[in-house]
Parts: C-alpha cells; structure tokens; sequence
C-alpha cells in the first residue's frame, strides 16, 4: 500500500485517565507544528460527558486537534481524539471509531488503540502512558513491543495518579520512563521510518470487529471459573508472560486489575441494593404495624415492630460495611468523570 502524501513517518499513540490532561495539553503543546508524526489519543471519558479535550489540545500549541472520524486519513501533524463512547482504532492510513464491547470497563479504552496500531504500523509506532488509576494500556504496550515499536511511560513520581504508567512499567515492555520534559523531547526528535502498512485486515483482527465476538468454536484462551461482569458470560484467560487478561465471548476484555475493579463495582451494586430492600420491608413492616395495632392486634403490631427493627439494623450493617471503604478499589478516573472534571479533581 502506497502511503498518503501526507502520511505520517511513524505513530505516536497516548492513553491516559485521571490527572493526564494537564500533562498532555503541555506534552502536545510543545510538539513542533512540523511533527513528522500523527498523534492518537484515547482518554477515559463517559459516553454521556461532552468532550471539549479536541479544542483544549488545539488551543495548546500548533498541532490541529480533532475528535477521530471515520474513516478520515492519518497524516502528519495532526491530533486525533477519541470521541466519547467509541474506541478509536488504526487501520492501514486511516482511523476507524468503533462502538464494540468496552475494555477493562472503559469506552473509548487504550488498549484497542494501541494494538490496532501496532498492527498495521508495527515498529514506527510510539506508545505513551500517562497519569491514570487502572492499568488499560499495559496490554497494548506488550503489543507494541512485540510488533517492534516502542513505548514509554510517564514517571511514575510525577503522575498523579501513577497506577496506570507504573502497571505499564511493570510488563517489563517500556524502553523509558520519563519526566514531560523528556517526553517531549524524545517524542519531538525520535525519526522512525514508517513501514509499509499491511494488508487491511479487520475481518481477522479483534482490534477492528464491532463486537470483538469470539467464535463460539474457537475460544482465545481457556475457560476461567469467573463470569463477566457485564454479560455474565464465561471469561476465557489469556495468559501470557507478560501479563494475563480476560475475554468473553462478546468481547468485553479486562485485565487482572480491572476484572477485580469491576467485580468489586458489582459487588457495592448488589449490597446497596440490599440495603433498600431491606429499608423498604422495614418501612412497609412499621406500616403495617401500625394497621395491626389501630385494628386492636397488638401481638401482630409487636411482632412487626421487631422484624422491621431487624431489617433496620441489617441495612445499617451493610450500610457500614461499605462506607468503611474496602469495597471500593477504584479511582477517579473509573468514576464516569470527564477529562476537564478529572484534570481539575
């Protein structure tokens, strides 16, 4: 394939979450306008937020910022963002938005983008993890690195939330661990020749299926004893020796880290639900007590009483057990907020 004439020389792929905003406004404000490189972005945001981060980054420095549109071509020098709900996938000289299953809870999430690109652009791509408190993103960088790109991490000590860079640090598959200063520098002067993109394969990659289904005969992976949180389909793992990650077949995808995220979200959900039921049969027990007793039925009225006061203290139990905290093992940045909300929390 013949690249675009103004193709990019190589890619250079950012994921963030919480508190990467402010660092990447600085990080793309102080690229060059002649920047050899298309940079793509994926930022954790909610689908239901409106994202301004396309006209933040455009306001920073020279490079022109956009949310990705299908099927538009990559070419040097320009931003493209991830729009709210969509993963933003690479395809031979083109992006591709995809609505597909989200991943380790998130949509748009980084690890599409990064092994989407990888895929097609192999060792002329860049990966950079910034600030956030999960750890989407470490998948990708393995990606990267096994197709011959390179990959970087955000110094840990300066993010502020810096589970994500250090969880990508962690596979072993980051070539540097730098300051913003650094970063921008190395991202500035790095000259990668870009290789020929590979035929369009988005049939054969999960990277680029809407729905990422795996065929029901031929599981990724093995059967875990886990089910998914959002379908409740069986969880195939794919264990690697870099990290393990898990797939059902729909798609939804999660890491070790954000499976138990996620479990640990659906388990608060069940327990405040418990929580109002049991406050609503205490509610409805006082009230039919109180029928009982104006109908002269004072055993009746008493026994109530004192399962509605049960029921009472049930709830409150529960109600304790989770404002102690050690149910909820998840940040800011899995919390739904928008990119502006978190650079600002």
């Amino acid at each position: 394939m013949s690249q675009h004439q103004n193709g990019p020389e190589r890619l250079i792929v950012i994921g963030g979450s919480a508190g990467s905003i402010e660092v990447l406004s600085g990080l793309i404000g102080a690229l060059p306008a002649d920047l050899p490189a298309a940079v793509l972005i994926a930022i954790h945001i909610s689908p239901e937020n409106r994202s301004r981060l396309p006209q933040i980054l455009g306001r920073s420095g020279p490079l022109p910022a956009q949310h990705a549109v299908e099927g538009e071509a990559i070419l040097a020098g320009r931003v493209y963002v991830a729009p709210p709900d969509h993963h933003l996938l690479v395809g031979p000289g083109h992006v591709h938005l995809s609505r597909g299953p989200r991943e380790n809870g998130h949509r748009p999430a980084i690890d599409p983008l990064f092994r989407s690109a990888a895929h097609f652009y192999r060792h002329a791509v860049t990966g950079v993890v910034l600030s956030g408190g999960a750890d989407d993103g470490s998948a990708g960088v393995v990606a990267i690195k096994k197709n011959g790109g390179t990959s970087v991490a955000q110094n840990p000590k300066e993010a502020i939330h810096p589970r994500m860079p250090q969880s990508a640090i962690e596979t072993g598959m980051v070539d540097a661990v730098l300051s913003i200063p650094e970063l921008v520098k190395y991202l500035a002067d790095r000259t990668v020749p870009v290789v020929a993109a590979v035929p369009d394969l988005r049939s054969q990659d999960p990277a680029h299926q809407d729905n990422m289904k795996l065929p029901p005969d031929e599981p990724v992976g093995n059967p875990s004893e886990y089910t998914c949180p959002e379908c409740h389909g069986t969880l195939f793992e794919v264990q690697s020796e870099h990290m393990n990650r898990f797939r059902c077949r729909i798609g939804h995808a999660y890491s070790e880290k954000s499976l138990e995220a996620e479990q640990a979200g659906t388990v608060e959900t069940t327990l405040w639900t418990a929580v109002r039921s049991l406050e609503e049969r205490a509610a409805l027990l006082y009230d039919l007590a109180d029928r009982m007793r104006k109908r002269g039925i004072e055993g009746s009225a008493v026994r109530m009483e004192g399962q509605a006061e049960e029921a009472q203290r049930g709830a409150g139990q529960i109600r304790q057990l989770i404002s102690q905290g050690s149910l909820s093992v998840l940040d800011h940045d899995e919390a739904g907020l928008s990119p502006e909300d978190q650079s600002t929390g």
